[in-house]
C-alpha cells in the first residue's frame, strides 16, 4: 500500500525581497543621481511593453512601481535600493507616439547619458512586447547597449496574451529578427508569474559576477 503523493517542493527564490527603499528621481542627464557604491540594474522598454507590472512582480510589491493608464508619462529614472545589495533604475518608457517630439528629444539625453556615464551600472534588463515586432526605437537601444559594451538582459513581457505555443514561435521570430540566442531571451508573464524567477535568477548571477565593492576588475589580457 502506497501513501498519498507528496507534492514537489517549490523551487527556493532566487531573490527574496528584504528590503526595498526608494531613493529618488534623476530628471535631467546632468542632475541629480544618487551618489552610492552598490552596483545598479537598469531596466528599459517602450512606453506601454509592460515595465511596471513586470518589475511589481519581480519584487512581489503590488503598487512598487505605479501601473499608470497613460503610456509616457513617467519622465524620470526612479531608483530604488534592493536589499541594500544593488539599485534598480527605472527608466522611463520611450517611443510613445502621442508624446510630443520635444519630450522625447528631453528623453533621449536623459536615458543615454545615464546608460554612457553611469560608473556603477552593471548591467540592463531590456524589455520587448512579445505581440510586437521590435520597433525601430528598440533597435536603437540594443545597438546603443552593444557599443556601450553593457551586460544585457533580453525580457518579452505579456506572453499570456498568447497561447503557449504562438508565445513560444513569437520569442523564436523575435531573436531571429535581432540576432540574438533563444537562450538569451526570458519570456515573462506579470499575470501568471512566467518567467518572474528566471529573472531574479539571471539578475543574481549577474551580481555575483561582479567584483567585490571598492575593488576593480581585473585588466584584460590584450
Amino acid at each position: 500500500m502506497t501513501g498519498p503523493e507528496v507534492p514537489p517542493k517549490a523551487a527556493p527564490d532566487p531573490l527574496v525581497i528584504r528590503s526595498l527603499e526608494f531613493i529618488g528621481p534623476m530628471a535631467t542627464s546632468d542632475g541629480w543621481r544618487p551618489t552610492n557604491t552598490l552596483p545598479e540594474i537598469a531596466f528599459a522598454g517602450r512606453s506601454n511593453v509592460g515595465k511596471s507590472s513586470l518589475l511589481n512582480a519581480l519584487v512581489r510589491r503590488k503598487a512598487f512601481a505605479r501601473v499608470s493608464r497613460t503610456p509616457g508619462r513617467t519622465r524620470e529614472i526612479n531608483f530604488f535600493a534592493v536589499n541594500q545589495r544593488f539599485v534598480l533604475a527605472d527608466l522611463p518608457g520611450y517611443g510613445y507616439a502621442r508624446i510630443s517630439k520635444e519630450r522625447q528629444a528631453e528623453w533621449r539625453p536623459l536615458i543615454e547619458g545615464y546608460l554612457r556615464k553611469s560608473p556603477v551600472l552593471a548591467g540592463i534588463v531590456q524589455l520587448l512586447d512579445v505581440r510586437r515586432d521590435p520597433s525601430d526605437d528598440d533597435r536603437q537601444m540594443l545597438d546603443l547597449l552593444a557599443e556601450i559594451g553593457l551586460p544585457t538582459i533580453v525580457c518579452v513581457t505579456k506572453v499570456d496574451k498568447l497561447s503557449k505555443p504562438q508565445a513560444a514561435a513569437r520569442v523564436k521570430e523575435i531573436a531571429r529578427e535581432l540576432a540574438l540566442d533563444e537562450e538569451q531571451i526570458i519570456a515573462f508573464s506579470a499575470v501568471t508569474g512566467a518567467g518572474r524567477d528566471e529573472l531574479a535568477e539571471a539578475l543574481v548571477s549577474l551580481l555575483d559576477s561582479l567584483p567585490p565593492a571598492g575593488e576593480p576588475e581585473a585588466p584584460s589580457e590584450g
